[in-house]
């Protein structure tokens, strides 16, 4: 083994010094080759998106800003809530428009108020840079733990999982992994004021946001059990602020609603609950056990990776924060009775699964690497296309 690939799989390195300014430009510095990279396997994503949408009659960017959830956030951010539908499918489920977090749509709405811009586009424009910035606080992170060569893989991988079109959807999922990669990488460097104001933003994102704010609190609490409670204010301020955010919004539906139920009634409307998996049981013994749509066996595989991950970052836990807020995001995806082809969508933000993949190839040689790496382009390109284009239900 070289000294670069030894040094790009070192052990995780435990919470250390603040960053400063100057560190945070020197991550970006560093971070260069695996931000282009991220953005050339998205772009040739968006690409066979577009001929596709194109040889079929549609419009690339009506799918990618215009479509399933997109639709949502841009009535809200055009008109607020107040939107409710009635299921077409399923008699006496409705669905509102309070079922989404708010910070999204105010961008959009922000975003147009200042550039003459459409929500659709606005959109699709706040999806592209925080995108590049969850690529960037993905190589942060990776970089601390393991050394540079692993954070490239790492951000390579995210680019080209199989439902990584989404990322450049007009969806939440690019926010939030933002939002979660920089607070996760604040509290490795003990920036606890940092790390609660993101895990705030997150919590406003999507209702899977809480899972930085546990990561926030759970970090504190450690600090503060290690340190018999001789910590500084700044450790109380930032696990104090985490929830806010979530709190806040699923707070405002509860009111809005005359309910403490509020947000819960919502979702139980749309048809999601937590039922401890059972549904998600039934639906992949039925896929293995007979037939279904290939969106749906998609899911299944990705969600046996998952596991498998999480066995191996059980058996070799990187840092309690990162461990946290994996495991809520992983518990909340697979013990809900949402739809089963999307919680490949809900694992997204969840790019500490992808650690033992970036470290195999990271130890890999060069050409096994290209070799894996431009079939899962392949994979990744041709997949998103077919969600968008072909696949009936929504990812």
């Amino acid at each position: 083994m070289s000294a670069d690939t030894a040094a790009s799989t070192r052990a995780p390195e435990p919470p250390g010094r603040p960053a400063t300014r100057r560190g945070v430009r020197a991550s970006l510095e560093r971070a260069w080759l695996a931000l282009a990279v991220y953005a050339t396997v998205r772009a040739a994503g968006i690409g066979c998106v577009a001929v596709r949408a194109w040889r079929t009659g549609k419009h690339p960017r009506t799918q990618l800003g215009h479509y399933w959830d997109s639709l949502w956030y841009v009535g809200i951010a055009q008109h607020g809530y107040g939107t409710s539908r009635p299921s077409a499918t399923h008699p006496g489920l409705g669905f509102s428009d309070l079922a989404f977090f708010p910070l999204y749509p105010a961008l959009i709405r922000a975003v147009t108020s200042v550039v003459p811009l459409s929500a659709v586009t606005a959109g699709l424009l706040i999806t592209w840079v925080t995108a590049g910035l969850a690529a960037w606080g993905i190589h942060a992170v990776g970089e601390r733990l393991y050394g540079r060569r692993v954070a490239l893989m790492l951000v390579a991988l995210w680019g080209l999982l199989p439902h990584a079109v989404v990322e450049s959807m007009g969806y939440t999922e690019s926010l939030l992994t933002a939002l979660a990669a920089w607070s996760l990488y604040a509290l490795l460097t003990r920036l606890w004021l940092w790390a609660g104001a993101l895990a705030v933003c997150a919590g406003a994102t999507r209702p899977n946001g809480i899972a930085v704010a546990a990561a926030v609190c759970a970090c504190a609490a450690a600090e503060v059990w290690r340190r018999r409670g001789r910590v500084s204010w700044r450790v109380w301020a930032g696990a104090a602020l985490a929830p806010l955010g979530w709190l806040g919004y699923t707070g405002w539906v509860g009111v809005r609603r005359g309910t403490w139920r509020g947000y819960l009634d919502v979702q139980d409307r749309w048809g999601t609950s937590f039922d401890l998996g059972v549904s998600g049981f039934r639906t992949a013994r039925g896929l293995i056990m007979g037939s279904g749509s290939l969106p749906h066996y998609m899911s299944l595989i990705v969600i046996g990776a998952s596991l498998i991950s999480l066995i191996w970052l059980a058996s070799r836990p990187p840092p309690l924060p990162l461990v946290v807020y994996t495991l809520v995001l992983v518990v909340i995806a697979l013990t809900g009775s949402n739809y089963f082809a999307s919680k490949p969508r809900f694992l997204l933000p969840a790019f500490p699964l992808l650690f033992p993949a970036a470290l195999a190839m990271a130890r890999a040689r060069p050409r096994t690497a290209v070799l894996v790496g431009g079939a899962l382009a392949g994979l990744s390109c041709l997949y998103g296309a077919y969600l968008l284009t072909v696949a009936s239900s929504p990812a």
